[in-house]
C-alpha cells in the first residue's frame, strides 16, 4: 500500500509540472503574437439587388451601375410550296437556330438614367426565306459558296442594338425612331411596313406633357436605300472601253438617248452611274403619345437620292453610234450640247425623297388581358424601304421575285433615270397595315393580320424604256406587241394575310405556328410566265395576273 501511495504522488507531480510548462509556452507564444501585425479580414461584397432600375437588375459590385443580362435562343422551321425547280428554285423546306444576348446598364444620375444597352444575334440559317438576301445585301450575313449550299445556307451575326441613352440623347446603332408596330405580333414579319431594327442614329426625345413626346432622329442612310432601277448594258463591248460596264457593284448605268434612228429606237446615248453615294444623312421626326389605352405616332422622314455621273468614255468625250444603228457618230461637242439643252451638265444629280407615316395601337384588356390592336399606315416617294412595301420580298435590290420560282418580278425601284430626260424621276410607294392579337387563355393566344400595298412609275417611263431595249436587252420593257407582257417597271401590288397560334405553358416559353398567304400581281393587265417561256408569234403562249402562294412556320423560343 504504501508503494501504491508513492507512485500516485510521483504521477500527481509529474502531471503538475507539465501543466505548468504548457501554460508558460502558451504564454510566451502570446506575447509574441501580440508583437507582430494584424490582417483583417476582406470583406465580402455580395451582389445587390437593384429594384430601382426594374425586376431583374443588380449592382455592378464596386459601382453604382446596375445591370440586367437577359437573352434568347430560338428555333425555328418552315414550308413554302415552290413548284418550279428550274435555276435553282424549287426548295420547300427552311431552319433557323438563332442566339441572343442583351446586356442593359443604367445608372441614376442629376440629369436623369444613364442607360447603355447592347444586343448581339447570331443565327444559323437554311433553305429559302431563311436565307436571307436582303440581310446579305447589307453585310449582315454571309453564305456558304458550296454548290448545293449557295443561297440555302447562311450565318448571321449582327450588332443589333449598341446605343447609349442620356437626358433625351439616344446615340448608337438602335431601331429607327421611324418605325411603329414593327412587326410586333407576328412570327415570319410579313406584313409591309417600315421595320428598322439596326440603324447607326444620333437623336434627340424631347417629353412633351403627360405622355407626349418629339423625337428629331438623324440617322444612317444607307440601311433606307433602295437602288435606281438600271438598265445594264447586255452584251460586252457594245460602246468603247466598256468591258466592265455591266458591273453593277461599281456601276450600275442607265442610258440616256441622245439621238434616235428611222425606226425610233435609240441611237447614240451615254451613260449614267446610277450607284448612289452616301451624301447626306436621312432625316426622321416622330410625334408620339403613350397612355393607358395605347399609343398613336405620326413620323415623317427625309431622304437624299443620288446620281454619281456619266461613266466614263461612255460616249461623252467620245461618243460613237449603237452598232447597227443608221446614225453616224455624234461628236462630244455635239452630245454636250444636246444634253445641255435639257439642264445636264455634269450628270451627276439629287433628288428628294420623303415619306410621312401614321400608327395607333389600342388595347383591349375589356375584350382579354393583353389583347391589342394595330392600326399603321404610310406613303412615300423615293422611299420604299420607309413605307416597306417589299418587307416580305425583300429589299436592298430594284427587282426581285415575290417568292423564290415567281413567275415574274416586283418592280421595286426608288427611283428610275428618264432616259428621254435624263432626270431622276421616284418612285411612289404605300402601305396600310391592321395585325390584332388576342389571348383566348392566359396561356393561348393567336395574331390575326393583313396588310396591302402599292408601288408606281411615272406615266411614260416604261415607254421611254422601251426605246432603248435593243441596246439593253432584257432588261428594258421590249418595243411592239409584247412591250404589254413585260414584267419591267409595272406599277404592281401586294397583299398578305395571315393568323398564328402560339401557347406558352410557362412563362417566357412560346412554342407556336404561323401560316400566312401572300399574293402579287401587276395592276393591270398580265405579265409573261417567266417558268414557262413559250413564244408564239414573238408573244409570250403563258401569262400570269397574280401569283399567289403560302408560308407556314413554327416556333420554339425561351427568353430569360
Amino acid at each position: 500500500m504504501t508503494e501504491v501511495w508513492w507512485m500516485g504522488r510521483v504521477a500527481t507531480s509529474l502531471l503538475a509540472g507539465a501543466t505548468a510548462a504548457v501554460s508558460a509556452a502558451m504564454a510566451v507564444d502570446a506575447a509574441r503574437a501580440a508583437d507582430l501585425p494584424v490582417k483583417k479580414a476582406v470583406p465580402v461584397e455580395y451582389v445587390r439587388v437593384c429594384s430601382a432600375s426594374g425586376a431583374g437588375f443588380f449592382y455592378i459590385p464596386g459601382t453604382d451601375t446596375c445591370l440586367r443580362v437577359s437573352g434568347r435562343a430560338r428555333f425555328e422551321a418552315g414550308y413554302i410550296p415552290v413548284q418550279n425547280r428550274a435555276n435553282s428554285s424549287g426548295d420547300l423546306s427552311q431552319y433557323r437556330g438563332l442566339m441572343r444576348m442583351n446586356f442593359d446598364a443604367r445608372t441614376q444620375t442629376g440629369y436623369g438614367t444613364l442607360r447603355a444597352f447592347l444586343r448581339l444575334e447570331a443565327a444559323s440559317r437554311t433553305g429559302v426565306f431563311m436565307a436571307s438576301g436582303t440581310q446579305q445585301r447589307v453585310g449582315n450575313a454571309f453564305p456558304a459558296l458550296g454548290q448545293d449550299a449557295f443561297g440555302r445556307v447562311q450565318n448571321f451575326i449582327v450588332t443589333e442594338k449598341a446605343f447609349v441613352q442620356f437626358a433625351g440623347l439616344t446615340a448608337g446603332r438602335a431601331s429607327s425612331f421611324f418605325d411603329f408596330y414593327a412587326h410586333d405580333y407576328e412570327l415570319i414579319s410579313s406584313t409591309a411596313g417600315s421595320d428598322v431594327p439596326s440603324t447607326n442614329l444620333l437623336a434627340y426625345t424631347h417629353k412633351i406633357g403627360e405622355g407626349w413626346s418629339a423625337t428629331l432622329s438623324m440617322e444612317d442612310p444607307n440601311f433606307r436605300k433602295n437602288p435606281f432601277y438600271a438598265a445594264a448594258v447586255g452584251a460586252t463591248g457594245t460602246l468603247p472601253g466598256q468591258s466592265g460596264l455591266n458591273t453593277v457593284l461599281v456601276t450600275a448605268p442607265s442610258p440616256v438617248i441622245l439621238g434616235t434612228n428611222a425606226s425610233g429606237t435609240a441611237s447614240s446615248v451615254v451613260f449614267v452611274d446610277t450607284v448612289q453615294r452616301s451624301r447626306m444623312p436621312d432625316f426622321v421626326g416622330a410625334l408620339r403619345h403613350d397612355a393607358a389605352w395605347g399609343s398613336a405616332q405620326l413620323s415623317a422622314a427625309v431622304k437624299d437620292v443620288n446620281l454619281g455621273g456619266f461613266i466614263a468614255n461612255s460616249g461623252l468625250s467620245a461618243l460613237t453610234p449603237v452598232p447597227g444603228s443608221a446614225s453616224g457618230p455624234v461628236g462630244a461637242g455635239t452630245a454636250a450640247a444636246l444634253l445641255a439643252a435639257r439642264g445636264l451638265t455634269s450628270g451627276s444629280q439629287t433628288a428628294y425623297g420623303w415619306a410621312v407615316q401614321g400608327g395607333l395601337k389600342l388595347n383591349l384588356p375589356w375584350i382579354a388581358a393583353g389583347d391589342g390592336l394595330y392600326l399603321q399606315g404610310a406613303y412615300g416617294e423615293g422611299a420604299l424601304i420607309y413605307t416597306g412595301f417589299s418587307y416580305f420580298t425583300g429589299t436592298y435590290a430594284s427587282q426581285l421575285n415575290p417568292v423564290q420560282g415567281a413567275p415574274f418580278v416586283h418592280a421595286l425601284a426608288d427611283a428610275v433615270v428618264n432616259p428621254l430626260s435624263g432626270r431622276i424621276e421616284l418612285s411612289t410607294s404605300f402601305t396600310a397595315t391592321a395585325s390584332l392579337l388576342h389571348y383566348w387563355t392566359p396561356e393561348w393566344r393567336s395574331a390575326f393580320f393583313g396588310s396591302y400595298g402599292e408601288i408606281g412609275f411615272r406615266r411614260g417611263t416604261r415607254e421611254a424604256f422601251s426605246l432603248v431595249n435593243g441596246l439593253v436587252g432584257a432588261a428594258a420593257p421590249p418595243t411592239g406587241a409584247a412591250f404589254a407582257f413585260s414584267p419591267i417597271l409595272r406599277d404592281n401590288y401586294q397583299i398578305i394575310a395571315g393568323t398564328s397560334l402560339i401557347w406558352s405553358p410557362v412563362k417566357d416559353l412560346d412554342i407556336g405556328i404561323e401560316g400566312t398567304y401572300i399574293g402579287t400581281g401587276p395592276l393591270g393587265g398580265r405579265v409573261t410566265d417567266a417558268s414557262r417561256p413559250v413564244t408564239v408569234n414573238g408573244l409570250p403562249a403563258y401569262t400570269e395576273k397574280r401569283y399567289d402562294t403560302t408560308q407556314i412556320r413554327m416556333r420554339v423560343q425561351r427568353d430569360f
